[in-house]
């Protein structure tokens, strides 16, 4: 079985869907399914510094990345145009069974649904929670048009939507398609343990060994809360944190939080880590002592499931779609997008550590029963071979 994986990038600050199709295919392919990958060399404002046209191995993943259009105007660089993408994937579509497209209103993913339409390929797509309302609401008009124009056509056309959970299955569902979906959830991989984390941390931080650390991690990006989660943390008179921002944005966005933290008073109980990835994310999530995810909507929530897995309690609103099993198995708390409501669950955490650290033992037992790459792959190779041989799709979550 050939799979070809189609995304508009693969770089790391691109975030978690980025990540995921990355761990998927490293995965498939320790299932026996020849998956490879194409994409642009996206970077966010750059260009990722790697061969262009060929297979490579990236990541330990088979990649072919091709020249991503980088004019000056930002919207038409975010949109990833690439003639080459397209010469090469009209020329050479066919030779794969089953195309695997990733995300929504962006020209691979819009190019990739089209050629396979035009050629006859079957193909699937996994929107990443573009389709969900909180993302149509934003440039909504241009949205409406696109999705009105081009692409409501290329979903009915795909054999089946890929979405990562129950919340974000809900949503898509009001958009009245004529194709079926069925739920997936990302899988994370089994970081390796970092021997006396605490300690190490908080020396890394020059804090107190007993200091509370309360860690956000994900893009800086205002879907994401921090103007509601930052005021919240600042009620917090009468306890003693530190709140550790990892993660990078735009460089006007950065700035606008940077503000909120000195409005606010927290500056000086802040620690700006930037993006983190490697043994330093690993270090932020064995060593911390809670994960705050404050989003508006997340169609699934890498970092939320990264922290669970290391048995680190969570407060997440109910945008994030993995609220439902945080709330349902009691590994965290999720209060409203509210600040009162936020700084109310975060007094609690600090009130009774004890209590956090038994969610947390929780969590890790839930999260590698269900949510392992090695799982997640398997069930994808089912839902494939369902695919290719014209059977239902099974009910999976």
């Amino acid at each position: 079985m050939k799979v070809l994986h189609v995304i508009p990038s693969v770089a790391s600050v691109r975030g978690g869907p980025s990540k995921a199709v990355l761990e998927t295919v490293k995965a498939l392919r320790n299932q026996d399914v020849e998956a490879e990958i194409i994409t642009t060399n996206d970077d966010g404002n750059n260009l990722l510094d790697v061969p262009l046209c060929q297979l490579i191995e990236y990541e330990q993943v088979p990649i072919r990345f091709f020249s991503r259009f980088s004019p000056n105007v930002h919207p038409i660089r975010e949109f990833a145009f690439s003639s080459q993408l397209t010469a090469w994937l009209w020329q050479n579509a066919d030779k794969y069974d089953l195309l695997h497209i990733h995300a929504i209103f962006s020209y691979a993913s819009t190019a990739a649904m089209l050629i396979a339409r035009l050629q006859s390929i079957p193909y699937i797509v996994r929107p990443l929670g573009q389709l969900c309302e909180w993302s149509l609401q934003q440039g909504a008009r241009k949205k409406q048009i696109y999705l009105n124009l081009i692409e409501r056509a290329n979903l009915n056309h795909s054999q089946v939507l890929h979405l990562t959970s129950e919340q974000e299955q809900q949503e898509v569902s009001r958009l009245n398609l004529s194709v079926p979906s069925f739920v997936l959830p990302h899988g994370f991989s089994i970081p390796p343990s970092i021997p006396d984390v605490r300690r190490r941390l908080r020396q890394h931080l020059n804090l107190p060994p007993d200091e509370p650390i309360i860690l956000f991690l994900s893009r800086l990006h205002h879907k994401k809360g921090l103007d509601y989660l930052i005021p919240a943390l600042s009620k917090l008179t009468h306890h003693r944190f530190t709140f550790v921002l990892a993660g990078s944005g735009s460089p006007e966005y950065e700035a606008e939080i940077e503000s909120l933290l000195v409005s606010t008073g927290i500056c000086d109980r802040t620690h700006l880590a930037g993006f983190v990835e490697g043994e330093k994310k690993n270090m932020l999530l064995q060593g911390s002592d809670l994960f705050v995810l404050t989003s508006h909507s997340e169609n699934f929530g890498v970092a939320v499931l990264e922290a669970l897995a290391v048995g680190l309690p969570v407060i997440v609103t109910p945008g994030v779609a993995l609220a439902s099993v945080v709330k349902q198995h009691n590994l965290g708390y999720v209060p409203e997008l509210d600040v009162s409501a936020i700084a109310k669950n975060l007094e609690d955490y600090l009130s009774d550590p004890q209590q956090a650290k038994s969610m947390g033992d929780r969590a890790r037992q839930i999260i590698f029963d269900k949510y392992t790459w090695e799982k997640i792959a398997f069930q994808m190779q089912q839902i494939y071979t369902n695919i290719l041989q014209k059977k239902p799709i099974p009910a999976l979550y």
